[in-house]
């Protein structure tokens, strides 16, 4: 099974079409345990479903061409890309609660929490960006972590390394997130 994945990762890093569908169809367990998993560790209320999520996430990786080395770099991809697209519609569903789509709704008590959790989930993006930027390996650890939901040992054997070395890492990304963070500019302006 391992070789099978490894030959179609190459053959869609190739730009095989069909090869790119058969392996997400492989993976596609896996993906909609991720996109559970990112669901419903952000806490907020959201109304799409898992299954949504991995379908849009399959048509954003689609549409790109991206070279996946191993079967670590294709779900770390696309646990990044669930990222962007629960942001997205999470900060779409804000923007239509203040008024985006100008109707009339009733006002409920829990707007104040969710939009100090959507401020915070942005907050957390571009802090995410700004380590990729400076480190993707440890940008791509935090996404299978937190987003994701794997375990520093599914995450290990996913990177080919240690247990241990992914929970360094961890430790590492979470001190510059913590660091970047408090140091980010409250946006309630």
């Amino acid at each position: 099974m391992e070789t099978d994945l490894a030959a179609l990762v190459e053959a869609a890093d190739r730009g095989d079409a069909a090869a790119h569908r058969e392996l997400f169809s492989q993976l596609y367990a896996e993906l909609h345990r991720m996109a559970r998993r990112a669901l419903t560790r952000n806490g907020a209320p959201v109304s799409i479903s898992p299954t949504t999520l991995l379908h849009e996430t399959y048509l954003d990786m689609s549409r790109n061409s991206n070279a996946f080395p191993d079967q670590g770099r294709f779900m770390a991809y696309a646990s990044r890309v669930m990222r962007g697209l629960l942001i997205d519609h999470i900060r779409a569903g804000s923007a239509q609660k203040r008024g985006g789509c100008f109707e009339i709704t009733s006002l409920k008590t829990d707007v104040d929490a969710r939009q100090s959790d959507d401020r915070e989930l942005s907050k957390l993006s571009g802090a995410l960006d700004e380590l990729a930027r400076l480190d993707p390996s440890l940008a791509e650890i935090v996404d299978l972590k937190f987003f994701a939901g794997l375990s520093f040992a599914e995450i290990g054997a996913l990177r080919d390394v240690s247990e241990r070395t992914v929970q360094r890492s961890w430790d590492k990304a979470r001190i510059y997130l913590h660091q970047s963070l408090r140091m980010a500019p409250d946006l309630d302006g």
